[in-house]
C-alpha cells in the first residue's frame, strides 16, 4: 500500500492513525532520505500511543524507551540508526531486549543500516519518498521473518 502525505501535519496523522490499530510486540522499520518524514511520522506514532514526552530523533543516544499506561502496550522504543558505525551496536544499546516483546511497540528509523539484525522478525516497512518541500509517497509493506 502505498499512501500520500501533503504536510507534515498530514505524516503525523498517519501515524497517529496507525499507531490506534498498533497491537503489542509490532516492529516498524522505517527508511528513506534525510528530511523524508521518518522522524515527522513518529511523533504522530508516539501520541498515537499515548507518549506525553516530546519525541526527538534519538541520534546521538541511539534508543529511547517511552513507558505507556496502557493495559497491553507497556513501552514505546525508539531507534535512530542513522549514526551507527556498525551494526552490532544497536545490540550493545539494548535493543535485543525489546525487540518483539509482547508488550512493546517499537519504531525503527534507517532500519536498512540494521536489517540483518531484524531479520529473524515480523515487521512492517514504511519506505517514506521526498517528492517535494510538503509531499511525502510512503509504501508500507509488511514483511514476515526470515
Amino acid at each position: 500500500m502505498t499512501i500520500t502525505t501533503t504536510s507534515a501535519a498530514d505524516t503525523q496523522k498517519l501515524g497517529l492513525k496507525l499507531a490506534k490499530k498498533t497491537k503489542a510486540g509490532e516492529i516498524f522499520a522505517l527508511v528513506g532520505d534525510l528530511g523524508g518524514g521518518k522522524t515527522c511520522f513518529t511523533k504522530g506514532f508516539a501520541r498515537g500511543l499515548g507518549v506525553k514526552n516530546l519525541i526527538s530523533s534519538p541520534s546521538f543516544v541511539l534508543m529511547k524507551i517511552h513507558p505507556l499506561k496502557r493495559q497491553l502496550i507497556r513501552y514505546f522504543c525508539h531507534v535512530d540508526a542513522y549514526r551507527l558505525k556498525r551494526p552490532g551496536e544497536i545490540i550493545e544499546a539494548g535493543l535485543a531486549e525489546y525487540l518483539g516483546r509482547r508488550d512493546t511497540v517499537t519504531v525503527i528509523e534507517w532500519a536498512d543500516r540494521i536489517e540483518k539484525i531484524l531479520k529473524p522478525y515480523e515487521k512492517t516497512w514504511l519506505n517514506f519518498f521526498f517528492i517535494d518541500k510538503n509531499i511525502r509517497k510512503i509504501k508500507i509493506t509488511k514483511k514476515h521473518s526470515e
